[in-house]
């Protein structure tokens, strides 16, 4: 390789990631690059674990070790070398803390835009608030963009602060059941434990009696204990328990409704929250309506709109809005046109059916990482490497081709562009490939090819070729015969607007349509019909979100099958002579864990101006558990060695314990072979937690007349993952349950019963049934924006 070649080229050598296997590969700057592979393959390994954290390194160790504490630093990837990497930028799905005041316009900064014009070139209610370029009426209270944000103290509706909504605390909501005394309980709205009983002390310490009945309490005394701004300190006397307490406390009282507000505003514990939500009731607010901001900032408007109607639009209306605005030199020319060129890139991005006020928690990964994709192509950067995982996840298939036009935008801008993708139509359109397996897991890490897309149709171990290069038969298949019908009429949610639905049971139904055209909302709209019908004996919602929020959280944990695992461990001879129970084998109970990790394996290691780090334990070694719980095994293995096991490994191990071996299988058939039973939870992307799901569910034996409802179930799956998730899918149809999907993969839509084809577009323009039927019936329809794609694969 040339000087010239090594100028214009990345160089990895010894890539050790995850299951990485001394990977060396070179691949092009300033090109449209896709990393391939089945799920687990060790793609994102490469891309993002490997290249962007290097990267990332390398920068930080230019800024000031003081500064360098403040950010978020990543782990030195275990890699021999990486030369050529220029600066990187990565665009994940990940999602940040969910806030309900982050929205689609702070994430894209529309909305800083759209305050400024309408603060600039608003209307005020005294007149026009232009004469003339920069000139107000005489007497015009001429409001500042801060006033246009609910999130500032100048903007926010002093009612609700911001927040649309009022949270109120009444005595039907906190005393549910006024039969029953302050002791027993009659204020159910305040914490249990120590904490009511420390409430109901201090009460009783003011001269009220907890022993009457609530509703026989006089009604000054009822109205002050549940809504008093008085905070009284009292001596109490314990009444309970007094053994154990040899001298009087001050306690201070709190209303229940301060407490149950204060819980509501400030807990950090969402549980917390979620319990006290339930004896609140939520109201708009009635000096806003809901639209959060004071009524001097809705008094001004733009176009006829204030800026609270402005959001509320679909982004392909609010460029249609604008757009009249943008000719000329003028301010409200210059605000319209950046507005109008930022609003075009979302639409392009397939984005244009979302409103600048949609909270952030709401959206899907792709549709953030789309978001956060607009604002690059506006950063004018050059000579930067983007790294995204999956972009076209979500997009319907019309909307595939806008999306590789944009990443050719960004890298005709004199950067590089990687992607992680399985949509072959996006990896079509590459530059270069970069395919990683064979198989996943230990199976995998391997690069089998790195070059120009046609050269991969020549590397037979690839698995990506035959789906690219379109070597895959598919058998066309006769459509089930329908057990029964659910009906739902007049569907009102969202965008869905007086829809009929009769969906067939006891087959496989495919919900298609654009991006915001109503296919999840029809999936709750069908979820909530079914858990109230008869005929329907269970409704079964298999998402995308998290087995488990902490590392302790594992796959075995999960599945159930550790239990039984703990049992046969607990059983052996050795165990039993030295009175160890089952929960001796947990790594969550003190007796059996190693006390310096505390069950965690690995300790973490403080460096300052340094990045934390992470290391094994220095007693367990990683294995969890004190030596005394390790000396005992299991068929010469022990509980540390099954955790470290793969499924494909641990499922002969087990093959004569039913329970264990049930549960094994169900994860081997669900393309999950690779998994270790240990691995923690956190680890897991949204596609692999919805195949564990997947699995749990198929471990049941009877599963007749049971709802199963996925939300886009081939997100983050290679083509052959998605076809052993089809697999599973029709054998819990033949099985006796009903399956409902929304999805956008037309293979998947192609192998079902039945297609309910949502549109035509997205946003208020969607809604409604457009096509419905067998899949050959809804690729010919000719309003479907759908049928061409499905017609292609059929």
């Amino acid at each position: 390789m040339d000087s010239r070649e090594i100028d214009s080229s990345v160089r990895v050598r010894g890539a050790r990631v995850h299951n990485l296997r001394d990977v060396d590969v070179d691949l092009p700057r300033n090109a449209l690059v896709a990393f391939t592979g089945v799920s687990g393959s060790g793609k994102s390994s490469l891309a993002f674990g490997t290249l962007y954290a290097e990267s990332q390194r390398r920068y930080l160790e230019s800024v000031a070790p003081y500064a360098r504490r403040l950010l978020n630093q990543v782990e030195a990837p275990d890699v021999d070398e990486v030369s050529g990497m220029p600066p990187t930028v990565a665009l994940a799905q990940r999602r940040s803390t969910p806030s309900s005041r982050s929205t689609v316009g702070t994430v894209s900064a529309l909305s800083n835009t759209l305050r400024l014009l309408m603060s600039r070139e608003g209307d005020y209610p005294e007149g026009p608030a232009r004469t003339g370029p920069g000139h107000y009426p005489a007497g015009t209270n001429r409001l500042y963009s801060d006033a246009f944000s609910p999130n500032t103290v100048e903007g926010a509706c002093p009612r609700c602060h911001g927040q649309g909504v009022i949270h109120e605390a009444t005595e039907e909501s906190m005393v549910p059941d006024p039969s029953l005394s302050i002791r027993e309980g009659a204020i159910a709205s305040w914490p249990g434990a120590w904490q009511g009983k420390n409430l109901r002390d201090v009460v009783a310490a003011l001269g009220y009696d907890i022993d009457r009945p609530w509703r026989e309490l006089d009604a000054a005394e009822r109205e002050w204990i549940l809504f008093s701004d008085e905070q009284p300190v009292v001596t109490v006397h314990p009444e309970r328990e007094a053994h154990r307490i040899h001298r009087p406390y001050q306690g201070t009282f709190s209303s229940a409704r301060r407490l149950l507000l204060k819980a509501h505003a400030e807990s950090k514990s969402d549980k917390t929250r979620a319990k006290a939500a339930e004896f609140l009731h939520t109201t708009v607010c009635p000096l806003c309506h809901g639209h959060r901001l004071k009524p001097e900032s809705l008094a001004v408007t733009f176009a006829g709109y204030n800026i609270a109607e402005l959001g509320e639009l679909p982004l392909h209306e609010l460029a249609e809005v604008l757009r009249p605005y943008t000719t000329g030199t003028g301010a409200v020319a210059v605000l319209t046109q950046d507005l109008t060129s930022r609003l075009d890139v979302l639409i392009e991005l397939g984005l244009g059916y979302l409103g600048i006020d949609r909270e952030s928690p709401t959206l899907s990964g792709g549709e953030l990482q789309r978001l956060r994709l607009a604002g690059q192509l506006r950063s004018g950067l050059f000579g930067v490497v983007y790294v995204l995982d999956e972009p076209s996840a979500g997009l319907h298939p019309a909307d595939t081709a806008a999306l590789t036009t944009v990443l050719r935008r960004l890298e005709k801008s004199g950067n590089s562009v990687l992607l992680v993708e399985h949509d072959m139509d996006v990896v079509r359109h590459a530059d270069w490939v970069i395919d990683v397996g064979p198989g996943a897991g230990v199976n995998g890490g391997r690069v089998l090819y790195s070059g120009e897309v046609a050269g991969l149709r020549a590397i037979p171990d690839s698995v990506t070729r035959r789906y690219l290069f379109d070597e895959v038969s598919r058998e066309p298949r006769v459509p089930r015969v329908r057990s029964g019908t659910l009906e739902l009429r007049g569907i009102e949610i969202n965008n869905v607007r007086g829809v009929d639905v009769d969906l067939p049971l006891g087959v496989f139904t495919a919900v298609t349509g654009v991006s915001g055209a109503g296919k999840t909302t029809l999936l709750r709209a069908i979820s909530a019909g079914a858990e109230a019908d008869p005929v329907v004996n269970r409704v079964v919602e298999v998402d995308q979100a998290p087995i488990g929020r902490t590392p302790r959280s594992n796959l075995a944990t999960y599945t159930g099958l550790f239990d039984t695992v703990r049992a046969l461990f607990a059983d052996t001879p050795a165990a039993r002579a030295r009175g160890y129970g089952i929960g001796r084998f947990s790594f969550n109970v003190a007796e059996g864990r190693c006390p310096t990790c505390q069950g965690e394996g690995y300790i973490t290691v403080e460096l300052l101006f340094l990045p934390s780090t992470y290391t094994p334990c220095p007693d367990c070694h990683g294995a969890r558990y004190n030596p005394e719980t390790l000396e005992i095994t299991y068929r010469d293995t022990t509980i540390a060695g099954v955790l470290d096991m793969t499924v494909e490994q641990a499922e002969p191990f087990f093959a004569d314990v039913s329970a264990v071996h049930r549960a094994l299988h169900t994860l081997l058939d669900v393309g999950l072979g690779y998994l270790r039973l240990g691995q923690p939870a956190t680890e897991l992307s949204g596609g692999e937690a919805q195949r564990v799901k997947l699995a749990t569910e198929l471990q049941r034996t009877r599963r007749a007349g049971t709802l199963y409802l996925l939300d886009e179930p081939t997100t983050g799956l290679h083509p052959a993952d998605t076809e052993v998730l089809l697999a599973q899918l029709d054998s819990l149809v033949d099985s006796g349950a009903t399956v409902v999907v929304a999805e956008h993969d037309m293979i998947v839509v192609a192998q079902s019963d039945h297609v309910i084809d949502m549109g035509p577009d997205g946003g208020a323009r969607g809604g409604r049934i457009v096509a419905e039927g067998t899949p050959k019936h809804v690729a010919a329809a000719p309003d479907s924006r759908t049928a061409p794609y499905l017609a292609r694969v059929l």
